[in-house]
């Protein structure tokens, strides 16, 4: 798969230490981490499992226009964008995204603004598999 490690979509799994550890120094006070996992059940519904496939050279790039992004609106920041492909089983991290700022509040901020846009503009999309059946996820819900 594709690595820049503040960038990074892969098939193996993933790990919030290693993400947070790019994004952390002694001049960031505040260090917020959102980890998206995979869960048990949608609309009522037992999930088995997910499945994520990519474009991926247009999912890199757009998910380096969101870091940009971050990074000109919080100049003093860093953030860091990890996304699986392939198979999911329950609670596994899907998602992992990383932001370090000199306080909290730009931190929390910075890291909703990161997760929302990957939501609406990144090519990855999502299949639940369910016991009776599947169903390809909208994109852009």
């Amino acid at each position: 798969m594709t690595e820049n490690s503040y960038i990074h979509l892969t098939d193996m799994p993933l790990e919030a230490d290693k993400v947070t550890a790019l994004v952390s120094n002694s001049s960031q006070g505040g260090v917020v981490v959102f980890t998206g996992n995979v869960r048990d059940r949608t609309k009522g519904k037992k999930v088995l499992r997910l499945e994520y496939q990519a474009y991926q050279p247009m999912a890199i790039s757009e998910m380096e226009k969101i870091r940009q992004k971050v990074l000109a609106q919080w100049p003093q920041s860093q953030i860091a964008i990890h996304h699986r492909v392939g198979t999911l089983q329950i609670g596994e991290a899907a998602v992992i995204i990383a932001v370090s700022t000199p306080h909290r509040a730009q931190a929390f901020k910075a890291c909703e603004l990161a997760i929302d846009t990957l939501k609406e503009q990144v090519p990855i999309w999502k299949k639940e598999i369910f016991e009776d059946g599947e169903v390809w996820v909208a994109a852009h819900p």
